[in-house]
């Protein structure tokens, strides 16, 4: 199976030159999680064409620090290119600003949180997932760094993970298939602790900074959201 990652933001500016690009880190993450597939990135946010939906087998779409109501040119087509893909029953994963795009796309509804910045190793409880994805876990710890969320989830979408600042945390499309989450397995604690350090008093309120480096010392969860993924891709 090919993998199209579907790039939708940038590393902040500041970082670029240290980490790997968002794509990158979502194709590692399935590696590490035993993923054997090709891979083909698509960087949207730079504006390169999205593939002849007839020409894609599988859907991963990345975060970005973009918002789903942006006035980008990118948008749109993006909202319909996952319908497409959505008709067609292609896998589909989203992981933050995924998420959010896939919902709005859907049916659903997402933007600015009025709980602001969730920041830092979050906790969400797994419910409702399908047999075939079940998690040897209940809960799982991962890093988030976002101020919008799904507000309201489209008709056919299932919460299979939550929490009280993200009650649409992760959302099951039985009908697609696709899933998403709001956190992100794909970053490792260098680029989050890195990435807070940075932004601290420049994007997030310094305390809030604080606390979510401090909260990076829970252990992570992120590689048990990598196996989700590489499992639902492989039921196709």
């Amino acid at each position: 199976m090919k993998i199209t990652i579907l790039q939708t933001g940038l590393v902040p500016e500041p970082m670029r030159d240290d980490f790997d690009t968002y794509g990158t880190m979502m194709q590692k993450m399935l590696e590490t999680a035993g993923g054997d597939f090709d891979y083909e990135v698509v960087s949207v946010v730079e504006n390169e064409t999205l593939p002849p939906i007839d020409q894609v087998e599988a859907i991963l779409i990345t975060g970005s620090s973009h918002g789903v109501y942006d006035p980008l040119p990118w948008i749109a087509p993006l909202k319909e290119f996952i319908k497409q893909a959505y008709a067609r029953h292609l896998p589909m994963v989203g992981i933050c600003f995924g998420h959010q795009i896939m919902a709005e796309a859907l049916g659903g509804h997402a933007g600015k949180s009025e709980k602001g910045w969730g920041l830092g190793r979050h906790d969400y409880q797994l419910v409702n997932l399908p047999e075939k994805l079940a998690l040897e876990a209940s809960h799982v710890s991962v890093t988030a760094s976002h101020q919008d969320q799904v507000l309201q989830a489209p008709p056919e979408a299932q919460i299979i993970a939550k929490s009280d600042f993200t009650p649409f945390a992760g959302l099951y499309y039985p009908n697609g298939p696709a899933i998403s989450v709001q956190p992100h397995p794909e970053f490792d604690d260098e680029f989050s602790r890195t990435l807070f350090t940075k932004r601290k008093g420049v994007v997030f309120d310094p305390d809030d900074a604080d606390e979510a480096l401090v909260s990076l010392q829970k252990t992570s969860s992120s590689a048990l959201l990598g196996r989700l993924f590489v499992r639902f891709f492989q039921q196709k």
